[in-house]
């Protein structure tokens, strides 16, 4: 039995303060790891650690201040923190500056030995109010002996696209960290279940809490069908997910019905897909 033991903590930053927002997201971190010995990965929301403000406070020249280099000193203290606890750490999204000076919205993977094993540049910036970057490429990883992650930030998940390319990188759980402050919360909330179902895949969309966004993270299964929603304030949302899960519902279907990827599988190399330039390609093997 493959299990993954995550803990998505809905929490918010302390705005404009790097500082103060680092030592909060230790204290939560090591906090976690003291009271479930068992959490294996921890996830926190979009731009935790870059300390941005709720959205009716935001300052145009914030993202140009917190970006920072990865490497760099931030990572660094990050992957000293994953040793420490001996957890792997998807710290949300920071601002990160690429060598060119370029602005990204970057997620982060690092290993319990201290390694950034995945960096993700989001794909799909909610435009036209966020002016960093968009990333060119889907980022997934392999969790040793468990699964493999995909990495997804915030409006990445309003795309079908970028679920559909997860799972079709092999993703059987796709990790989202978010920083919603709006009323279309909702709307996330029912990609999240459509990205599921129609990926066989785990979905777990960590919001920020109040007052830096409106919370109701959430996890949701295979099938389509949430584990876990929390409200709007501070949470912790721990659970373990059972990536055998995954093998049966793309097996047998979800609900013992749908099985999209093996129709996928058996006749999408003939569908034209002019959007795309191509038609469907079997996946990858697994190495």
């Amino acid at each position: 039995m493959r299990t993954l033991s995550i803990a998505a903590v809905q929490t918010a930053p302390v705005p404009f303060d790097p500082e103060a927002t680092w030592a909060l997201f230790a204290d939560r971190v090591r906090a976690t790891r003291a009271m479930l010995p068992h959490v294996q990965l921890v996830v926190v929301p979009e731009l935790m650690l870059s300390a941005e403000a709720p959205l009716f406070d935001a300052r145009e020249d914030w993202m140009d201040k917190a970006a920072v280099t990865v490497p760099g000193p931030l990572t660094d203290r990050i992957c000293d923190l994953a040793r420490e606890t001996g957890l792997w750490l998807i710290p949300g999204s920071i601002y990160e500056r690429a060598a060119d000076g370029t602005v990204y919205n970057t997620a982060l993977a690092v290993s319990p030995q201290g390694e950034i094993v995945a960096r993700y540049r989001k794909v799909f910036p909610w435009q036209p109010y966020e002016t960093t970057a968009p990333g060119s490429e889907f980022v997934v990883f392999d969790i040793p002996g468990i699964g493999r992650i995909g990495l997804a930030i915030c409006y990445d998940g309003s795309f079908p696209e970028t679920a559909r390319q997860l799972a079709w990188l092999g993703a059987e759980v796709i990790v989202q960290p978010t920083l919603t402050t709006t009323r279309d919360r909702e709307m996330e909330i029912v990609c999240a279940r459509a990205n599921a179902w129609t990926n066989q895949v785990y979905v777990v969309n960590v919001n920020a809490s109040d007052p830096a966004a409106v919370g109701t993270s959430v996890i949701v299964d295979p099938e389509g069908t949430v584990r876990q929603q929390a409200g709007p304030g501070q949470e912790l949302l721990a659970d373990v997910l059972d990536l055998d899960a995954v093998t049966r519902v793309r097996e047998f279907g979800s609900s013992g019905l749908n099985r999209p990827w093996a129709q996928l599988e058996r006749y999408g190399s003939g569908v034209r897909l002019p959007m795309y330039g191509g038609t469907f390609q079997p996946r990858p093997e697994r190495g």
